[in-house]
């Protein structure tokens, strides 16, 4: 990635990760560490959230279907990245690959990481904020809307700002932002927006990396629209998450593919 103007990488480190589901108490939080001098003492945080008993949401009943693709679902969430294992390096090269075809990865601790938007040269700990999932996110993207991956990885489009965004580490935030407005660590949703998502969910269990996809490409559509640069993250990370929830309770939405902010997407 560019980092013009002296622009610092950041790191999402997620500090408490999740619930002992089914909890009626709980709280999820980030911690986002800026990788320059130029930010410290100025760190950003992700959207996050704390809920107890007295802010509780309605639960909603699930078929066995939708409970089976939430508890697959969450399995995944609760894979950690792991460097050792042969699989998760694989999936690591597969997503340089698909970045960056013309160019051979020299290995998987590299200066080169840096150009995709990582805080250093060992993207594996960055994925501490989002665990292999974040990864596989990435990897769905790059694979099944490479332009758009491209475009936002190489920042083709708009009017950009003098300091952007990072773009792998932002992918990151966003696996997290989704974890937390999707309830997914709950036994079963206490919000319209969790329930919704777990009907699509049921009819396509790519359905996480879909709206993944989705709502990278919206954050970008909002930056740009709010001339955004490095500081307003999190204020375009706010955005973004209400303008998805306001799409996902639109009453004619069947599918994700019937989001408004779909249409964003180019493959």
């Amino acid at each position: 990635m560019d980092d013009r103007g002296g622009g610092s990488f950041v790191a999402v480190r997620r500090i408490s990760q999740g619930l002992d589901r089914g909890n009626n108490c709980h709280s999820t939080s980030a911690e986002v560490v800026a990788g320059s001098a130029a930010w410290l003492g100025r760190s950003l945080s992700c959207v996050c959230a704390q809920r107890c008993e007295s802010d509780a949401h309605p639960s909603f009943d699930l078929t066995i279907l939708q409970e089976e693709c939430l508890q697959r679902l969450q399995n995944r969430i609760d894979v950690n990245y792991d460097s050792s294992l042969h699989e998760h390096q694989e999936a690591l090269r597969a997503l340089w690959n698909a970045a960056f075809p013309e160019d051979e990865l020299q290995g998987l601790i590299s200066e080169q990481w840096k150009e995709m938007g990582w805080q250093g040269k060992d993207p594996s700990t960055d994925f501490r904020g989002g665990g292999f999932i974040s990864l596989e996110n990435l990897l769905y993207f790059a694979r099944n809307f490479p332009k758009s991956f491209q475009e936002l990885l190489r920042k083709q489009q708009g009017d950009r700002a003098l300091w952007e965004y990072p773009f792998a580490v932002a992918g990151v935030n966003i696996t997290f932002m989704l974890i937390q407005m999707l309830d997914l660590e709950a036994v079963k949703p206490r919000t319209s927006v969790g329930a919704i998502f777990l009907k699509f969910l049921a009819e396509n269990e790519s359905a996480f990396d879909l709206l993944y996809c989705i709502t990278f490409k919206l954050m970008d559509h909002q930056w740009l629209a709010m001339h955004a640069s490095y500081m307003d993250f999190n204020t375009v990370m706010k955005a973004t998450r209400h303008q998805l929830e306001t799409e996902l309770l639109q009453e004619d939405i069947t599918r994700l593919e019937d989001l408004p902010s779909y249409s964003l997407l180019s493959r």
